[in-house]
């Protein structure tokens, strides 16, 4: 399984139309609203890492309201 944290920038006012957004997509396990340079973190589990960038290019970064997004993929230890 591979995880990746999703650090989401808004655009005013998106914020809470965003995360209800990211909540129904598939394989987006957790979704928080946070203070500081970024709004919102999503977590995304995938079963191998090759299924995350389409996961990010065609559901995520797709949303309207969304300015920009850094994707950290982690790795089991």
């Amino acid at each position: 399984m591979v995880k990746a944290y999703v650090l989401i920038v808004t655009s005013p006012g998106a914020t809470r139309r965003v995360a209800m957004a990211l909540k129904a997509i598939d394989h987006v396990t957790e979704v928080h609203e946070v203070m500081g340079p970024y709004d919102i973190v999503a977590v995304i589990e995938a079963e191998q890492l090759t299924d995350v960038p389409p996961i990010l290019a065609d559901q995520i970064r797709t949303l309207e309201g969304i300015q920009s997004t850094t994707s950290l993929v982690a790795f089991p230890v």
